[in-house]
Parts: C-alpha cells; structure tokens; sequence
C-alpha cells in the first residue's frame, strides 16, 4: 500500500493534473478526516455507487463539480500551499455539492447554487477558522454548514428553485412516547450501517462498507471508531425512545458517527481515557442531534453535520486534559 502511494506521489510531483487529482481526493477524504487519496478515491466510489442506486445521480456529480470548484477556489485565493494539498479546502466544499442536489429539485439553478457554494465555502472556511483558532480548535465542517443552511433557506424565496427534498416545516410539539421494542438483529446492523452512509447523504449499506474500507486503509483506529460511533448511536437513540424511522435511516447516526472519529483517533492520542471521553461525546451527539432536529423544524431545514460541530466543538475545548504537561499547542 505504501509503495503505491509513494508511486503516485511521485507521478504527482511531476503532473499537474495528477496533482489537480490528488488534491480533490482528499479532500474528498477529509470529509472523515483521512489525508489520503485512495481513501478519497473509496469514498467516491461510496457517494456513486449510493447516489446512482438510489436513482440520483446529480448527487455524486455535484460532490464532484464542488469539490473541484473549491480546489480552484482555494487556489485563487492563495491559501497555505500545505493545506491545499492535504484536501483541507475541499471537504466542506463537496459536503455542499452533495446536499444541494439531495435537497434542491434538478434544474439549470441548482448547478449555480452548487457552483457558488462550493467556492464560498472555501471563503467560509478561511473565516471561520480565524474565528476559531484562538479557541484552539478547528473549523470542521461548520463552513459546509453554514453555506448550505443559508443556500436552503434561500431558496424559499426563490421562484427557480424549489426545495423538493426539504424536510416539512411546523410548530414544535411534544412528542408522543414511543413503546420500546428490542431490536432485531438485521435491524440494528442496518441502522448502524446507514449511519455511517449518512455521513455522504446516503442510505445505503453498501456505501458505508466502502466508506469503512476507505477509511481502514488510513487509519484502523479510524474505521473502528465510526463502527463503534454508529453501534452506541443506534443503542442510546434506542433507548431514548427516538423515532424508529430516524434511527433505521441513519439520521441519528451520522453525527455520533463523526464525533466519534474525531476524538477517538484524530484530536487526542489513543487511552483509555480518550475511548472513554469519545464515548461520552458519541453518546451526547445522539442527544444534541434530536435537539437540532427540534429547533430547526419551523424553519422545514435539516440540521447536516451540526449537530457533531456543536459536540465536537464542547469535547474539543477542555483539550489541556489530554495533552502532555506544558504542552501548549490545541487539537485543530
């Protein structure tokens, strides 16, 4: 595997386009976090294969318009050369490609939308990171967020674009108490896998394997935080007597799925501390998800990855227990 990437990082540095390409897989990667392009190359084969079974092949073709958008972008924009070859301007832009056609009904504008979100995502991006890097921590995917929050409560007020994959808008009620029922088996192994595809906006058992066998070939820790982040969000969601379509679906998942990741196996070094403190900000994410799920129902908007920012962003700040003594540098 090693020799591989060293192959291709040799025909990078002498190709420009096969640096173009490098680029825009991982940033794809980066999405869970992984600098690597057979990670990235993996994850676009997760995102085609879920949005062509699914019958929506605009998906997948906007992650790759926005994606490659927000590379030229960043370039444009002269951002650290370092940053831009570890895909860290692309993530939040092809997060933004995705959600637009899953959300937005196809047409002429809704290539616009992508196109200008997935270069505005990079200017969000830089902001929000200046933002935040006297906290310490990092932007995660607040910028794709952020713009596509905005692009979706704009387009009620736009005649040419209709937001047919929008979630139905109301007034919050209390909910009605659900029966717990034991889960079955298939049901809860599909729960926990569709929390994982989630990540990309997808549904699909298959994608999360290859999401995870992208992610095994970075980093193992990796790959088994998300399982572990997507078992103890189908449990707790469980337990809490959450809705079963939501939990079945993933979309109670993908957040945990997330956060998870980040504090088990790339903000903190590994402990058993550090497993422990994962677990307790998985099983939080599970809680702030169904908040947000909440809060955002007058505005008919899905809460995207939110939900993880917020939690992630709280596990984040106390980062002084688990560093080193004296050490001064912060998680980002």
């Amino acid at each position: 595997m090693n020799t591989v990437l060293a192959g291709w990082e040799r025909l990078c540095e002498g190709s420009a386009v096969a640096r173009f390409i490098d680029i825009n897989l991982r940033g794809i990667g980066q999405v869970m976090f992984q600098d690597n392009p057979l990670t990235g190359a993996l994850f676009l084969l997760a995102v085609a294969w879920g949005s062509i079974a699914g019958g929506v092949p605009a998906v997948v073709i906007g992650g790759v318009v926005a994606v490659m958008v927000a590379t030229l972008t960043a370039q444009w924009l002269h951002v650290d050369p370092k940053a831009l070859r570890a895909g860290l301007y692309g993530y939040n832009g092809v997060l933004v490609g995705l959600a637009l056609p899953t959300f937005l009904a196809p047409g002429p504008m809704l290539w616009v939308y992508v196109v200008l979100g997935a270069a505005v995502s990079v200017v969000a991006m830089l902001a929000i990171a200046n933002a935040v890097k006297p906290w310490g921590v990092s932007a995660l995917t607040f910028p794709f967020v952020l713009i596509t929050w905005l692009l979706l409560l704009a387009s009620y007020g736009f005649g040419a674009i209709e937001g047919t994959g929008l979630p139905q808008g109301g007034v919050v009620g209390v909910a009605v108490p659900i029966e717990s029922n034991p889960l079955h088996l298939i049901d809860f192994l599909g729960s926990a896998l569709h929390s994982i595809s989630q990540v990309f906006l997808k549904g699909s058992a298959v994608t999360a394997i290859l999401l995870v066998a992208g992610l095994a070939v970075s980093s193992i820790p990796a790959a088994l935080f998300a399982v572990l982040g997507a078992l103890i969000a189908v449990v707790f969601a469980h337990l809490f007597g959450a809705e079963s379509d939501l939990i079945t679906g993933g979309l109670l998942g993908f957040s945990p799925v997330l956060t998870a990741i980040a504090l088990g196996s790339v903000f903190y070094s590994p402990s058993p501390r550090v497993v422990a403190y994962a677990v307790l900000g998985t099983i939080f994410t599970v809680v702030v998800q169904a908040a947000l799920n909440t809060a955002l129902i007058p505005f008919a908007i899905p809460t995207l990855t939110a939900p993880f920012v917020i939690a992630s962003w709280l596990f984040l700040l106390p980062r002084q227990y688990f560093e080193p003594t004296g050490s001064s540098d912060g998680a980002a």
